[in-house]
């Protein structure tokens, strides 16, 4: 398939343009004109790319691209990074906000599936725009029951049980998403799932009598690249493969 049009059923389908963001969303290295193998990360980082190249992928995809606003300076790990992409003639394509908030393969609808909880709307104002989901348990959940449900995703848990033991909602924005506890608070939800670990949110969460949990900020986005993965490798039947390169973080 021609790069040119894998590229346009991305940008539609994750509705690139709609979206203002740090990240350049879309194609940001261009590689060879066909693409046979794609493979899918959280970050564009050399190692995903030196895997990509020993899987023989002609393009990645990513959550986390090269290029966030511009380039500055080409030189160092920028240099090494594209030079090293640019020789092997591999794409690079990145999608951050789009990918979250994604009402299909988005890292927050699929953090709440993976705890079996339909989204019922969404929440977490990021540049203008909601970038989480929320939803209802079918029944009271005890958080025990959620962490163990976490554990499968992230065994490093950060838990802060200063809410209800019976789970009736839950809110997930994924990564770096404390910004949105607040709101989590004022929807009077009783659960809400991030990624990254925020010192910030104790006494808030512990003054609001809200449960918090920290998941990892990998962890929470493998989430949405997998999906968008099986999305493509269905949709355009083309080869895919996800190459994990956890941070721990």
């Amino acid at each position: 398939m021609k790069l040119e049009e894998v590229v346009r059923f991305l940008d539609e389908f994750l509705g690139i343009e709609e979206w203002e963001d740090k990240s350049n969303n879309g194609l940001q290295v261009e590689g060879k004109s066909d693409v046979e193998k794609v493979a899918f990360a959280v970050d564009a980082c050399m190692e995903v790319f030196e895997k990509a190249r020993e899987i023989g992928a002609d393009m990645v995809v990513v959550h986390h691209g090269l290029i966030w606003g511009g380039i500055d300076y080409v030189r160092g790990i920028t240099r090494r990074r594209l030079k090293f992409l640019l020789d092997n003639e591999i794409s690079l394509y990145a999608a951050h906000l789009p990918l979250d908030a994604h009402p299909r393969v988005g890292n927050n609808v699929q953090l709440l599936r993976l705890l079996d909880v339909e989204a019922e709307s969404q929440f977490g104002i990021y540049r203008g725009k909601p970038i989480g989901f929320y939803g209802r348990f079918e029944r009271p959940t005890k958080l025990e029951e959620i962490v163990g449900d976490l554990r499968k995703l992230n065994e490093h848990l950060v838990v802060l049980n200063f809410g209800k033991e019976d789970v009736k909602s839950v809110g997930a924005v994924s990564g770096r998403g404390s910004f949105a506890l607040t709101e989590a608070v004022e929807l009077g939800l009783d659960l809400f799932v991030t990624g990254e670990v925020d010192h910030s949110a104790y006494h808030l969460a512990k003054e609001s009598g809200i449960n918090v949990i920290f998941a990892g900020h990998y962890a929470t986005e493998t989430l949405g690249i997998k999906s968008l993965m099986n999305v493509v490798g269905e949709e355009l039947e083309l080869d895919v493969e996800f190459i994990d390169v956890p941070t721990g973080l």
